[in-house]
């Protein structure tokens, strides 16, 4: 096996994002070693747009992932498996890779403990929409060794070896679950200080922010469900949290309406606009750190307690599916690129 980097990226109708992923990373061979990174691996779940073909013809090797449940950790599992590099790019067909990351990233796996680096992701429209507007900020995280990463990584073969990659029974979340085992095993995650991905997130409608963070409160119980009585437990304070928040988030303004319509006065209803408020302004603050500007941050502060809601319902959903012993299939939000 060569001391090379072997990319893998997954993808499911990605169409022009994957054209556009594919060219960042042939640039990045030209911008750095050329011969650090050795071989693109594309992992296609049954696109119906051209996309294994596309990236065939852009010299990748292509993988049809063909499964009544797919999932990005069986495309990843597949992809690294079928690879020879000693270390393994992941990449979302969504992304643009930075050039010079692989490059500046190599060196810290001198470290032997380190299994995982991974850097900045960020959105590439983030004024496309006001829900890119808010997500982007949701990719900044302090640089240094941290719990897990996202989807996009460089991780090293023989810690995915030793883990057994991905838990492909996960729809989502499989990334800090594995990176959890990892750490189980003594290895490190690193996150660095520096330009990793562009992400296309696309999201511009309503429902689509919805399914998104829905999927997020599945992920966020079926994991925790899963370490709970270890003693390395993984986003049981997050999934208790978000209990408490949305519950409270939903009653305010029920009981504001109640009181309302008993008193027959919209002075409830003013208070209670008035209380959570109060919650998204201390939250702005709070994250004014990620933000460039004051109306991003106040955005950002409402969307925090908003997505409280769906995750909720997310974590509802996994119950619901738990108890008549069935499993959710991949909760998709994009549409087909162009």
């Amino acid at each position: 096996m060569g001391l090379h980097v072997s990319v893998v990226i997954i993808g499911r109708n990605e169409g022009s994002r994957l054209v556009r992923c594919l060219d960042s990373v042939a640039a990045a061979r030209l911008a750095g070693d050329a011969e650090v990174i050795a071989e693109v691996i594309y992992v296609d779940s049954e696109s119906t747009d051209g996309s294994g073909e596309a990236a065939g013809a852009r010299g990748a090797k292509v993988f049809v992932l063909k499964s009544e449940r797919p999932s990005a950790a069986r495309g990843r599992n597949l992809g690294w498996r079928a690879a020879q590099g000693e270390f393994i790019l992941f990449l979302d067909g969504d992304t643009i890779l930075d050039a010079d990351f692989v490059d500046a990233a190599l060196p810290e796996f001198h470290d032997p403990s380190r299994a995982v680096v991974w850097g900045h992701r960020r959105e590439i429209e983030p004024r496309a929409s006001v829900y890119n507007r808010v997500l982007d900020l949701d990719w900044i995280a302090p640089a240094g060794p941290c719990d897990f990463c996202g989807g996009d990584a460089l991780m090293r073969r023989s810690a995915l070896e030793q883990v057994g990659g991905y838990d492909e029974t996960l729809i989502a979340g499989e990334e800090p679950e594995m990176c959890r085992r990892m750490r189980a095993c003594g290895h490190t995650i690193m996150h660095v200080d520096r330009p990793m991905t562009g992400h296309d997130l696309a999201i511009t409608r309503w429902n689509q922010y919805w399914r998104r963070a829905v999927r997020t409160g599945h992920a966020y119980r079926e994991v925790s469900e899963r370490f709970r009585a270890t003693a390395m437990p993984l986003w049981e304070p997050e999934a208790r949290r978000n209990l408490t928040r949305a519950s409270l988030l939903m009653a305010i303004p029920l009981l504001a309406l109640a009181t309302a319509l008993l008193f027959r006065s919209a002075w409830p209803l003013f208070a209670a606009l008035a209380v959570l408020m109060a919650l998204a302004l201390r939250s702005a603050r709070r994250f004014s750190w990620k933000a460039s500007d004051p109306l991003t941050a106040l955005l950002y502060g409402i969307h925090s307690h908003v997505q409280q809601i769906p995750i909720f319902f997310g974590q509802i959903s996994y119950w619901r599916a738990r108890r008549s012993g069935r499993r959710r299939k991949l909760i998709e939000y994009k549409g087909t690129a162009a």
